[in-house]
């Protein structure tokens, strides 16, 4: 079919034609389809694109304007400019303003900075009480993020036996810390 052809349909179709839209949709669809496919990317989504497409083609046929340019390209943009509105509808609301923002102080207060401190001497009354070696790997893998073959290395003991040494260890804090 040739854009001519096609432009006569689309003008016949805003005349409310319909023997005009079944001929327009049967030689464009496939056309319109791979648009909505290529710009959603779902195949039921696109199949559903396409019929709002129609739609609008039915309802806005009108507003297409004869010229020399392509009417393939109308129908085109109309296809790919709704499937990008479909892909914007898929998107939350954005909330209410003031849900949104958070006018705290994330810093903590100063009740949670006591609480923070007297746990933090606690938990340091607690890794005394350890063996000085297993203290300090417990500081190394919990506090500065060592690895447990690096602490290893650094005790000359197996990897094995340091991961028993942290267990054993983190089972006496908490025994420490619930007194």
């Amino acid at each position: 079919m040739t854009p001519q052809d096609i432009t006569k349909l689309i003008v016949r179709v805003s005349m409310k034609d319909r023997a005009a839209f079944d001929a327009l949709y049967r030689e464009t669809s496939s056309k319109l389809f791979g648009v909505c496919l290529r710009v959603l990317r779902d195949r039921g989504e696109a199949e559903e694109a396409l019929q709002e497409v129609y739609v609008k083609i039915w309802t806005k046929a009108d507003r297409f304007a004869v010229s020399d340019l392509s009417p393939i390209s109308w129908l085109v943009a109309v296809a790919r400019n709704h499937a990008i509105d479909v892909i914007r509808a898929r998107r939350p609301a954005p909330a209410d303003i003031d849900a949104a923002v958070d006018v705290s102080d994330p810093a903590p207060g100063p009740e949670a900075l006591a609480v923070a401190g007297s746990e933090g001497e606690r938990i340091n009354n607690c890794l005394d009480e350890l063996e000085k070696d297993r203290a300090a790997a417990v500081r190394g893998a919990y506090l500065n993020g060592d690895s447990y073959a690096e602490l290893a290395e650094r005790f000359s003991v197996p990897l094995n036996t340091m991961r028993t040494w942290l267990r054993r260890s983190l089972l006496k804090l908490r025994e420490c810390l619930e007194r």
